[in-house]
């Protein structure tokens, strides 16, 4: 498979080189974590020359051995060679049994610089704290970027690319297929082994076809508000006997392993955050295209998966805007800044344009404000308000 490199991430990982950190790359499955620790390791041997590298895949069967955390421990200990600059990268970590108490004593040791990956549903960034004693930090991975994809298969017209990356998305083992029916049946494949294997392994789940159902709801109604409630109320009227209770457990789930990402609401004139109904986004929209085809593609609430996820890979705090009874689509908040946007498909009928441009021009404040679209235009100003194309926007 071609690789490109991932400067993003691999820029965060060469920047905490050497502090005590323990390092922990986060992401949903096939997002590229262990290809993304073995660039880092490349990067290692090349630029550190004192660097004694040890590092465990535990894809592989070559390290069944050090299954058991006693082993794991000895064994990493065994291969510290004192005056280097001694490097552990462990791939698939919580395949370990008790991990975090070798990840631990070797933190404790001081001698080595720690990096990990893991399965998210069994390291949530919730747990992080809870397991390991030491101070860690998490370098969250996503799927592809229309940037990396563009780069991935050297596209000249970046509209087109954009068109085709709205098709085939971000997981990049899709990529190896041909035929777009093979690539939907790879990125099912995906999304079920997350589901069933993880998920279900972690949590002992037994009611699976309500989780499928919870599944097949949120993906259906993605860049809707939605609720526990509102979704049990749903699968009731469907005759599924269900509680709120159980349904929000279930949703939580799929955020714990980077399925789907929960984006709250902000009230913008009374600066607060609002605790009922949210809306939840694909950590790739192309999982939609896999699980539901694609005869709805709803291209407008497409977009806006994409531009939320690209707004949180770029590090942004990221809310549904509130402002009397209008709504912003994103708030995007990164320590002083914040940004207004709108996302639409297509603002030529200037009844559309002025429905996406109206709350933006409501607000009062002097904070940055946008509408991203498909335009396949140059970026322009309307009173303010920056117009500008995705496949620009994305790059």
């Amino acid at each position: 498979m071609k690789l490109i490199e991932r400067k993003q991430y691999l820029d965060k990982i060469v920047g905490v080189i050497g502090t005590p950190d323990i390092k922990v790359i986060t992401g949903v499955r096939r997002s590229g974590k262990s290809k993304l620790l073995e660039a880092f390791k490349s990067y290692v041997e090349q630029i550190i020359p004192n660097a004694n590298v040890i590092h465990i895949n535990f894809n592989l069967p070559d390290y069944d051995t050090l299954l058991t955390y006693r082993a794991l421990y000895d064994y990493l200990n065994s291969k510290y060679v004192p005056g280097k600059d001694n490097f552990v990268m462990i791939d698939e970590v919580q395949m370990c049994e008790d991990f975090e108490r070798a990840i631990n004593g070797l933190h404790a040791s001081e001698k080595f610089d720690i990096y990990i990956t893991v399965s998210n549903a069994f390291l949530l960034s919730s747990d992080l704290a809870t397991l390991f004693t030491g101070r860690t930090f998490e370098i969250k991975v996503f799927p592809f970027s229309f940037s990396e994809y563009s780069e991935y298969f050297g596209y000249a017209d970046k509209y087109d690319a954009f068109d085709k990356y709205m098709l085939e998305g971000g997981m990049s083992g899709s990529y190896l297929y041909k035929e777009q029916e093979a690539k939907y049946d790879y990125i099912a494949d995906v999304f079920d082994t997350l589901i069933v294997r993880d998920i279900k392994k972690k949590y002992n789940i037994r009611n699976m076809p309500l989780m499928n159902r919870i599944v097949d709801y949120l993906m259906d109604n993605i860049a809707n508000l939605s609720s526990a409630r509102s979704i049990t109320n749903t699968l009731t009227s469907m005759q599924d006997k269900v509680n709120h209770i159980t349904v929000n457990t279930y949703m939580q789930y799929l955020c714990n392993a980077f399925a789907f990402y929960k984006i709250r609401r902000y009230d913008i004139k009374g600066k607060k955050y609002l605790s009922s109904n949210e809306k939840y986004y694909l950590s790739d929209h192309t999982f939609r295209y896999a699980k539901l085809g694609t005869k709805n593609m709803d291209y407008g609430r497409i977009l806006e998966n994409i531009v939320a996820i690209e707004l949180l890979r770029r590090g942004y705090e990221v809310y549904v805007g509130v402002l009397y009874k209008k709504e912003i689509d994103f708030v995007a908040i990164k320590r002083n800044e914040k940004i207004y946007i709108q996302v639409a498909d297509n603002i030529s009928d200037p009844t559309t344009f002025e429905r996406e441009v109206l709350p933006l021009l409501q607000i009062k404040d002097a904070y940055p404000k946008m509408i991203i679209a498909r335009t396949r235009h140059d970026e322009y100003q309307y009173e303010g308000v920056k117009i500008i194309d995705i496949a620009n926007w994305l790059k």
